[in-house]
């Protein structure tokens, strides 16, 4: 938490910036001292300490010292063990499992809130008025992009995941307002998907991106009240392996979000089309054989499709 704050200061008024330093220099401190000596300290105004609240994604300055506390007091252990050359299988299990699971766990205590909200009823807004709503992505994350598309379109809206450059450049150019940009991102320095985020921010739609704080596209993303920051920090080794955490915490998001706005259109419009879905796949599947001694069929096949999805 308290490295993603770091890492939004730059993009921060002057003020808040006061604030923020405050909070840095002290952060348990900060988590228990009233509004009026926290903006005492800073030499701020009282709403000013509850912007900068709101300004790294939280609902206020109850909703930002409460996580906080839980940052500071409790903590989550997060080792980041690379992964070494002599390294036996059962040592790079727990490796591997270890960091995805701190790396969630971190997010999960870190998450904001209120960006998350506003992105879900951006969602739900274009799905339900018939907007569109593209997930842009490259490499890795274009494979998080593809998962998404195919999430949300299981929801009856409109939506497609774009990966190469000159497509995400026309599809881009043909946002309107109340469409959707869902930006992904693991370093956020991709130069084709900032363009994309130019693109869009002048077409007037609104930008979802899921990316590192402090980064290019996270400021991409923080230059209108409309867009979004979804951060997703963590250390990771990517010259070594490729970068999994990342991935595993972008697809968590996806599914917050699309967990979040299939509730927002809620369950009697979905459920008969979700129901009609599962019935029309269950025609794509093989139907189980006539099984005879031995687990063979009637022609004297062994099964095959019995671990057909």
């Amino acid at each position: 938490m308290l490295d993603r704050i770091r890492a939004s200061i730059p993009a921060l008024p002057p003020a808040e910036q006061r604030v923020a330093k405050l909070l840095m220099a002290d952060p348990r401190s900060f988590a228990t001292l009233p509004v009026v000596e926290l903006a005492a300290r800073s030499h701020v105004s009282k709403p000013t300490v509850v912007r900068f609240c709101r300004s790294i994604g939280y609902d206020g300055l109850a909703d930002f010292k409460l996580k906080l506390a839980g940052s500071v007091n409790e903590g989550v252990p997060f080792v980041h063990r690379a992964v070494d050359d002599d390294d036996k299988a059962g040592d790079i299990v727990v490796k591997v499992i270890d960091n995805a699971v701190a790396a969630m766990l971190r997010y999960r205590n870190a998450a904001a809130g209120q960006s998350i909200e506003r992105a879900i009823a951006a969602l739900a807004g274009a799905g339900r008025g018939g907007h569109r709503i593209e997930f842009y992505g490259v490499g890795n994350s274009g494979i998080v992009a593809q998962d998404a598309q195919h999430k949300f379109f299981r929801l009856g809206v409109t939506s497609a995941a774009v990966s190469d450059g000159h497509m995400q450049v026309m599809s881009a150019t043909m946002l309107q307002p109340g469409d959707c940009a869902v930006i992904i991102s693991n370093s956020g320095r991709s130069r084709d998907l900032l363009d994309v985020a130019e693109i869009a921010r002048r077409k007037g739609a609104t930008i979802i991106a899921i990316t590192a704080s402090g980064s290019p596209l996270a400021r991409e993303a923080q230059h209108g009240m409309q867009h979004i920051l979804l951060s997703a920090d963590h250390p990771e080794d990517a010259d070594r392996y490729s970068p999994m955490v990342s991935r595993l915490l972008h697809l968590l998001i996806v599914d917050i979000l699309t967990t979040g706005v299939a509730l927002r259109l809620g369950s009697a419009q979905l459920r008969p089309l979700l129901q009609e879905i599962k019935k029309n796949l269950r025609l794509k599947r093989y139907a189980s054989p006539d099984r005879g001694p031995g687990g063979l069929d009637q022609e004297g096949d062994s099964e095959s499709n019995s671990s057909t999805p």
